[in-house]
């Protein structure tokens, strides 16, 4: 028979034993949680737009082994099947049914809150995830109707301090009648980067077309933060690879696609496109910078690398 002793270490051993597999347990959380691409709460996977999981549950070998687990119906435009979810926390977030914003349960697919927008018009290819450092403030973005818009990631609900009663207004600052511009929006969500929202736009390509500044505001009040024309205004770097004045009226040069920011150097790359009308070019004399490139700027300034 073991002494009362005996039965206090074996006791304390096994404690012992438990607090280091614990202790193990919660080091392997975290050591997950810091490895990079094994998380998808970004547009395209990862702020680099890697399109890359480091997760190897599935593999080439088991792959034809999955089976279906639950179905949600997208939507009813055609455009919602080419929305790129998020997961966070393990709510997945889609453009859903009648283009409302969507969260769901990433285990069993059942809807957890919806935000319906009042218009067709949303940004359908993705949306932006952002978070305080101490994770009390979590916060979606999106654009829908020309606005940039701010919901509460865990109740759907309109963040009315963000901008204007939850939304700004992208049409504004643009050097144009906001009145005549029928598009701005881009159709990609631009990207989350420390606190600040960075945006490109889609302008159209006609005459009228408004030009396609890149922009920065911030996540917590809506507000701008910095502008770069890609179309320089006077005494801006490459005003004179343009007309006098070419601001005024050429449209474009705008970044309708991806943005990819390297983390690490706060860089942002912008690929732009063509200046308007885009099939003449005779009334724009000119290298035309920032036309047609692949442009870095600093990601918290705006300035340009």
């Amino acid at each position: 028979m073991k002494s009362t002793t005996e039965r206090i270490m074996e006791q304390r051993q096994i404690w012992a034993r438990t607090l280091l597999a614990a202790c193990i347990s919660l080091s392997a959380v975290c050591l997950a949680a810091e490895q990079p691409y094994t998380r998808w709460k970004d547009y395209l996977g990862s702020i680099d737009s890697a399109q890359y999981s480091a997760l190897k549950l599935v593999n080439k070998s088991n792959v034809k082994r999955l089976e279906l687990m639950w179905f949600y119906p997208a939507g009813n435009n055609g455009f919602e099947f080419g929305f790129n979810p998020i997961v966070v926390d393990g709510l997945m977030y889609v453009l859903g049914k009648n283009s409302a914003i969507t969260a769901l349960d990433a285990l069993t697919g059942k809807e957890v809150w919806v935000h319906q927008v009042d218009s067709t018009l949303v940004a359908h290819r993705g949306i932006n995830y952002w978070e305080s450092k101490d994770r009390s403030d979590r916060r979606l973005l999106f654009m829908a109707d020309n606005y940039l818009q701010g919901i509460d990631a865990r109740t759907g609900k309109e963040i009315a301090s963000f901008g204007d009663s939850g939304r700004v207004d992208l049409r504004q600052g643009l050097g144009r009648d906001p009145k005549t511009i029928t598009l701005i929006q881009s159709f990609s969500p631009g990207r989350v980067f420390e606190n600040l929202i960075i945006l490109g736009s889609a302008t159209g390509e006609e005459y009228d077309s408004p030009p396609g500044d890149l922009r920065a505001y911030d996540v917590l009040t809506g507000k701008l933060v910095w502008v770069f024309h890609t179309v320089p205004h006077p005494g801006e770097k490459g005003y004179d690879t343009w007309p006098k004045d070419a601001w005024r009226r050429i449209g474009g040069v705008n970044t309708w696609g991806e943005i990819t920011i390297d983390e690490k150097r706060a860089i942002a790359y912008f690929p732009l496109g063509a200046p308007t009308y885009d099939f003449y070019g005779a009334d724009r004399k000119g290298a035309n910078l920032f036309a047609d490139c692949l442009l870095a700027l600093d990601a918290r300034t705006g300035k340009y690398l």
